[in-house]
C-alpha cells in the first residue's frame, strides 16, 4: 500500500544523515513531498507548516551550492536548485479543495490496487502447497478485508488463481461425533500448524533465514491470528528443527564428536578437488538463462579459490588468506538496474538520481530493500534469489587466478570501470583520466572490465550489497561460508564512481548497517541452482 514518510522532527536535524524526510522533495506523492500522512487528513495549517519548515530547511543548506568538493554538497545535490519548487507546487495542490480531492481519489486507488498486489502474494504464497484450505482462505479473505477489498473482489482472484496454478479447494471436513475436540483443534491448533506448514515450504535454516525475512513471517503469523511472541517461538521451533535436519543429512553427521576432530578436516581437503573435477559436467548440465525481468544469469560451476590478499596496499581486512570452497550458483550479469526494480517498487522512481535512466544501476536502496527484492522474485518466478554471498561475489569478481581487478591487473585506464575521474570533483580525483561519467553509468557501459565469467560492473560505478554480516577474517579452509550469523553491519563490494581506482580491487571490502542508503550503493542477485 502507498506508504509516506511522515517522520516530521520539530526542530528538524541539521544533518541530512540523521533524517530522510529531505529527500522526498520531488516524491509524486504530493503528501510525501511535505511530510504528511494522506490518511490522517491533514489540515490546512499543517500543510502550511510542514511546508514553511521544509523551505527554511533548504534555505539554510544553499551555501553549499559553491562547494562541490563538500560531501553533504554531494549528498543534497539538485535539491539545492529544485526543492523550492518542487515544495511549493505541493503547497499550493493541496490548499486547493478541488485539486486534493482528485488527488486523494488517485492516492485510493493506488492504496486500492496495492492491496491486491499484496493480496495476491498471500494467495499464490498458500497456494504453493497445490491446494487451498478452509482455514487458509478463511484467513485469506480476513487478510482481504482488512485492506478494504471486497468479498467479490477477493474471490474472483482467488478463482482465477486457482484456475492459473491447478491448485484445489479442500472441502470442510465433516463433522466429527466428539464435539469437545472441534474447537479445540479449529481455535488454536490449525494457525499454528498453517504457520508451521508457510515456514517448512521457505526450505530456509538458521543460517539462510535473513532478518527481514523472519520479520515478514511473523507479519504473516499475525494475519493468521497469532500473537507476536507465540509466532517468535514458532520460528525458532521451526529454525532447531530445520538445523537439526540439515545436520542430518550431512555425511558422518552420527558421530558428532569424531567428525569435529577428524572428519570434517578431511572432508574439506578432499571436497575441492571433486568440484574441481566436475566442473565440465556441471557446465553440460547447467547453463546461462534469462529471467522475467530480462536479466541474464551467468551459471558459475562449483570451485575452490583463495580469498583475500596479502598484496602491499592490501587493508588488514583482507587478510588473512584462506581457500574457500563454492557449489555452483548463478549470478545476474549485470546490476539491477531501476527498471528492473521498480517493477517492484514503483514508488522508486522518485528517488532516482537526478539524470539517470532505466538502464542506470538502482541506488537508495537498502540491504532490506534489496532483500525484499530477492523475495518478490522468488516468489514470482518459483526460484531462490538472493545476494550474493562474500565469497560467492569475490570469486565471481576474479576467479580462482590472483588478479587485482576483474579484467585482470591493468590499471589507470578509462575503458574498464567507472571510478573517481575527472569528471569528478573529490580531492582525489583522478585528473588525468576520463571514463565518460560524473556519476552512475548505465549497466554494461564498459565490457573491456568484465570478470573472467562475463560478469559487468564488479568494478565501480556503484558498491554492492552481499549477504553477510561484516567480520574481520577468520584463518582457515571454508565450505560455501556466509559470515557470522550476528552483527551491525552488512558488507559491500566493488567501488563506484566515487573510488580511487586502487579501491576497485577485487578484494576491498566495506560495510554499513542494514538500512543506510545512498548515491553509490545498489546490488545484484544470484540465484541458487536447483
Amino acid at each position: 500500500m502507498t506508504k509516506c514518510d511522515t517522520h516530521f522532527p520539530l526542530p528538524l536535524p541539521d544533518d541530512p544523515r540523521k533524517w530522510q524526510g529531505w529527500n522526498n522533495y520531488r516524491s509524486p506523492n504530493l503528501y510525501e513531498r511535505l511530510c504528511l500522512d494522506p490518511h490522517a487528513n491533514p489540515s490546512n495549517e499543517l500543510i502550511e507548516e510542514h511546508c514553511r519548515e521544509l523551505m527554511r530547511w533548504w534555505q539554510k543548506k544553499l551555501p553549499l551550492k559553491n562547494q562541490p568538493s563538500n560531501p553533504l554538497a554531494q549528498l543534497l545535490r539538485s535539491g539545492l536548485e529544485e526543492s523550492s519548487r518542487y515544495l511549493t507546487e505541493a503547497r499550493l495542490e493541496l490548499l486547493d479543495p478541488d485539486r486534493r480531492r482528485v488527488l486523494d481519489e488517485e492516492l485510493a486507488a493506488q492504496d486500492h490496487e496495492a492491496a491486491g498486489a499484496e493480496f495476491q502474494k498471500y494467495l499464490h504464497f498458500a497456494l504453493a502447497s497445490g491446494a487451498l484450505t478452509v482455514d487458509e482462505e478463511k484467513n485469506l479473505l480476513r487478510f482481504g478485508a482488512e485492506r478494504a477489498l471486497t468479498e467479490p473482489e477477493m474471490n474472483s482472484m482467488i478463482e482465477e488463481a486457482l484456475e492459473e496454478s491447478g491448485a484445489q479447494r479442500q472441502t470442510a471436513p465433516p463433522p466429527v461425533a466428539n464435539i469437545t475436540e472441534a474447537p479445540a483443534k479449529t481455535s488454536s491448533a490449525n494457525p499454528q500448524e498453517e504457520f508451521l506448514s508457510l515456514l517448512r515450504l521457505s526450505n530456509l535454516d538458521s543460517m539462510s533465514m535473513s532478518d527481514a525475512q523472519r520479520d515478514t513471517f511473523i507479519d504473516m503469523a499475525e494475519n493468521l491470528g497469532l500473537e507476536p511472541g507465540e509466532a517468535e517461538d514458532l520460528v525458532d521451533l521451526f529454525l532447531e528443527e530445520a538445523d537439526e535436519k540439515a545436520f542430518a543429512d550431512q555425511p558422518g553427521a552420527s558421530s558428532r564428536t569424531e567428525a569435529k576432530a577428524v572428519s570434517a578436516p578431511i572432508a574439506e581437503q578432499s571436497s575441492p578437488e571433486k568440484i574441481e573435477r566436475n566442473a565440465d559436467v556441471e557446465r553440460s548440465h547447467y547453463g546461462n538463462f534469462t529471467n522475467t525481468l530480462g536479466e541474464m544469469m551467468i551459471f558459475i560451476p562449483s570451485a575452490e579459490f583463495t580469498m583475500g590478499s596479502e598484496i602491499e596496499e592490501a587493508a588488514p581486512n583482507e587478510r588473512p588468506l584462506s581457500q574457500v570452497t563454492l557449489s555452483r550458483f548463478y549470478m545476474s550479469r549485470c546490476l539491477i538496474t531501476n527498471a528492473e526494480y521498480e517493477q517492484f517498487d514503483r514508488a522508486h522512481q522518485a528517488k532516482r538520481a537526478p539524470g539517470a535512466g532505466d538502464r542506470h544501476p538502482v541506488v537508495y536502496v537498502s540491504y532490506l530493500d534489496a532483500i525484499k527484492f530477492c523475495q518478490w522474485l522468488s516468489t514470482r518466478e518459483r526460484r531462490k534469489y538472493r545476494l550474493p554471498t562474500e565469497a560467492e561475489w569475490e570469486y565471481a569478481a576474479k576467479g580462482n587466478d590472483t588478479r587485482k581487478f576483474p579484467w585482470g591487473n591493468y590499471d589507470g585506464r578509462g575503458d574498464l570501470a567507472n571510478f573517481a575521474d575527472r569528471n569528478t570533483v573529490f580531492a582525489w580525483s583522478d585528473r588525468d583520466i576520463d571514463d565518460g561519467y560524473p556519476e552512475s553509468s548505465p549497466v554494461g557501459a564498459f565490457p573491456l572490465g568484465a570478470s573472467p565469467f562475463g560478469i559487468e560492473d564488479m568494478a565501480g560505478n556503484v558498491w554492492e550489497w552481499c549477504l553477510d554480516y561484516y567480520e574481520l577474517y577468520r584463518p582457515g579452509p571454508k565450505v560455501n561460508p556466509r559470515g557470522s550469523t550476528a552483527g551491525t553491519k552488512r558488507v559491500h563490494r566493488g567501488g563506484s564512481w566515487k573510488s580511487r581506482f586502487s579501491s576497485l580491487r577485487t578484494t576491498v571490502r566495506s560495510s554499513n548497517v542494514p538500512g543506510f542508503s545512498c548515491n553509490d550503493l545498489g546490488f545484484r542477485i544470484v540465484c541458487e541452482c536447483d
